[in-house]
């Protein structure tokens, strides 16, 4: 295993967040305007209605559950999920002071949530699955009432409590926890070196809390009879395949460019500890970006000069054997 570069001449070996962040940010300003796009997005689909699946009489024996309040409600998923995990976030900053590591875990962080936010409102609304407790949502009085051609339910409840009663696959709350206690998790292993085959278990128990957390949140939905286990199952699942994504650790998945990496060093790597572009940063002595645009433009005027030469040298050629050629027609 190759050992952790060091930093190279006038490199600052911790870029803070005064001398070096703006210049990190407007490396990112497209990837901030995308994570705007997805909370609009999120904003429309979460609008839009959900497709109405067919529920006959004999269907409804399975979605009699009464309705509860949340254990977790909504508002506190954005909590649990992106503040919390922050916090961890900005308490390694403080102590280390390297914005890179700051700029690209947050970014990392928020791409997580919200790619699986996206996913999960669609995937929602395009199933259309009942919730265990939408017998009540669709009869609050608990007089049924069905289509006489049909079989399927005519519900007279509040339009919007049944609107939410047809979004039950997958479960946001699972996702979005996953998404972003998940992330909190590898963060976590890259910086207390989880996997540096030392043994110690420890390690593992402090990773494996975030998750715990999760699960807890992921469970009260089943308990509250807002969701099927098939829903948290799927939406835990979903939270923790779009990590990877956002994480991207190159040596397990090599297949996303590096430049699209929040987080890119691998969790069983020495280097792990911080992402590849202040791996890169250090790696690169200073003023070499200058040094390089300088021998490019260099090269530019070079070429540039031969070219202009090079044609002078044509049109004289062309002008001397214009003349030769008129002087042998008057001869």
């Amino acid at each position: 295993m190759p050992p952790l570069a060091t930093a190279g001449p006038g490199a600052a070996a911790h870029p803070c967040l005064r001398t070096h962040g703006k210049e990190v940010a407007w490396l990112h300003l497209l990837d901030w305007i995308v994570l705007l796009l997805l909370v609009a997005m999120y904003g429309v689909l979460s609008l839009v209605q959900p497709f109405h699946r067919f529920v006959a009489e004999d269907m409804m024996a399975t979605l009699r559950y009464p309705m509860k309040d949340n254990t977790v409600p909504g508002w506190a998923v954005p909590v649990i999920a992106i503040v919390v995990p922050m916090i961890f976030i900005i308490g390694v900053y403080v102590k280390r002071r390297n914005v890179y590591d700051l700029h690209h875990a947050i970014l990392g962080l928020l791409f997580s949530v919200l790619i699986t936010a996206v996913l999960t409102v669609v995937v929602k609304d395009a199933v259309g699955r009942p919730r265990p407790d939408f017998f009540w949502r669709c009869f609050p009085d608990g007089v049924p009432n069905y289509n006489n051609i049909t079989g399927d339910v005519i519900c007279h409840g509040d339009p919007r409590v049944i609107k939410e009663g047809y979004k039950s696959f997958p479960s946001g709350h699972a996702s979005g926890c996953f998404a972003g206690l998940g992330f909190l998790s590898w963060y976590l292993a890259g910086k207390i070196k989880a996997f540096d085959r030392r043994g110690h278990v420890a390690k593992l128990c402090i990773v494996l809390l975030p998750l715990l957390l999760a699960s807890m949140v992921a469970v009260s939905r089943v308990s509250d009879y807002w969701h099927h286990w098939q829903d948290v199952f799927a939406g835990g699942l979903l939270g923790m395949h779009q990590i990877q994504f956002s994480y991207s650790p190159s040596a397990v998945t090599p297949m996303i460019p590096e430049e699209h990496a929040a987080i890119d060093s691998a969790l069983y790597d020495s280097a792990g500890f911080w992402p590849h572009a202040y791996l890169e940063h250090i790696r690169r002595p200073a003023g070499e970006s200058q040094v390089l645009s300088a021998t490019n433009s260099n090269m530019h005027h070079q070429s540039l000069s031969l070219h202009l030469s090079g044609t002078c040298e044509l049109r004289t050629s062309s002008q001397a054997l214009g003349s030769m050629e008129e002087g042998s027609r008057d001869q």
